[in-house]
């Protein structure tokens, strides 16, 4: 989806503003959702129904639901290849091709294509990346995350902000360490849901009755597990999920960073804690492939210098240390993590 014109706010009002910024997360939990947000709209409940509705057909929304989480409900790893000019495409190809890769980035870097695997298992995951490097004949540098500081794309889109989250003043942040085993100790219930409501919600007054009755569950069990799921980490968020891209946010800078090892939880918070970081987290050193880094920052913006600007303030200010700029200049593969395979018994 390309993004939107210049001047898609101007058939919005401000109550649109209100739904587009402020219910990107915290949407209510239980039985009937979009009466608790029209009373605080004040509007009345069919009209909320139809507002997300329609912004969700001008692809202001990319779904109203949930933001799951893969590293805490399967094993999930970075991992990238060098691949020849002359056979991008046929790596890409063949990398696209397993149901576990949901991201494939090309960036400017001798490590030219990143990929994001998720799997039920760490052994499924290692397996599929041995799979990788035999069938294309490229090196995978693995990369699995070990220390969240901070990652989110939620971020105000009714405004003219050169970079996300532009006029925010602090996010706040905790170092949270993720396991390589992780597989989410979830329950039948739990699984089903997480299948059911992967690429979102249904659009209706009663959304979380719609999806227990597709799971053939009660209401109060479902609404139960969401939040339960929510106080696990294994949801991040549930609200109304904006397309960045399409509201100007295209342009977008991952920068690794060679930080001490003893001062990178303390870098890493600092860091994480800036409004137009989006993402912050800590990745493994691989010197034996000569991959030095081990912080990993992502900033998103509408415009291009403005993102630069940002980095060169990282580095003067917080970050002063190597690092290297990777700018994504082709998006070769954006899908959901498959949650039918992340919660299979099989596994």
């Amino acid at each position: 989806m390309t993004a939107l014109s210049d001047d898609w706010r101007a058939d919005l009002d401000e109550v649109d503003a209100t739904l587009i910024d402020e219910y990107q997360s915290g949407f209510p939990v239980e039985a009937h959702p979009f009466c608790v947000v029209a009373e605080e709209l004040g509007i009345d409940e069919a009209e909320a129904l139809d507002r997300v509705r329609r912004l969700r057909e001008k692809g202001i929304f990319r779904r109203f639901g949930a933001v799951l989480n893969p590293p805490v409900i399967g094993s999930s790893t970075l991992a990238a290849v060098s691949a020849p000019e002359d056979r991008f495409d046929e790596v890409a190809e063949i990398i696209n091709g397993y149901q576990q890769v949901n991201h494939n980035y090309r960036r400017a870097h001798e490590w030219n294509m990143w990929f994001v695997v998720t799997a039920g298992s760490r052994e499924t995951r290692d397996r599929i990346l041995s799979e990788i490097e035999d069938r294309t004949g490229c090196e995978v540098l693995n990369l699995p995350m070990l220390t969240d500081y901070y990652i989110d794309l939620e971020f105000p889109v009714m405004n003219d902000d050169r970079f996300a989250r532009e006029s925010l003043e602090e996010t706040e942040v905790s170092a949270t360490r993720i396991s390589e085993d992780a597989t989410g100790d979830l329950s039948d219930l739990d699984a089903r849901l997480l299948v059911e409501i992967q690429d979102g919600f249904p659009l209706t007054k009663t959304p979380y009755a719609d999806v227990a009755a597709a799971i053939d569950a009660d209401t109060d069990e479902v609404i139960d597990a969401i939040e339960r799921l929510l106080d696990d980490g294994c949801i991040k968020r549930i609200g109304c999920i904006v397309n960045h891209v399409v509201t100007g946010f295209r342009n977008n800078c991952m920068v690794v960073w060679n930080v001490p090892d003893d001062e990178l939880d303390a870098r890493g918070e600092v860091v994480g804690s800036l409004p137009y970081v989006t993402l912050c987290y800590h990745r493994p050193r691989r010197p034996e492939q000569d991959w030095p880094y081990n912080l990993f920052t992502m900033i998103h913006g509408r415009d291009a210098d403005a993102v630069d600007a940002k980095i060169d303030e990282l580095a003067d200010e917080y970050l002063p240390f190597d690092h290297e700029r990777l700018y994504s200049t082709e998006t070769l593969k954006q899908t959901g993590a498959q949650y039918e395979e992340l919660v299979s018994s099989s596994e």
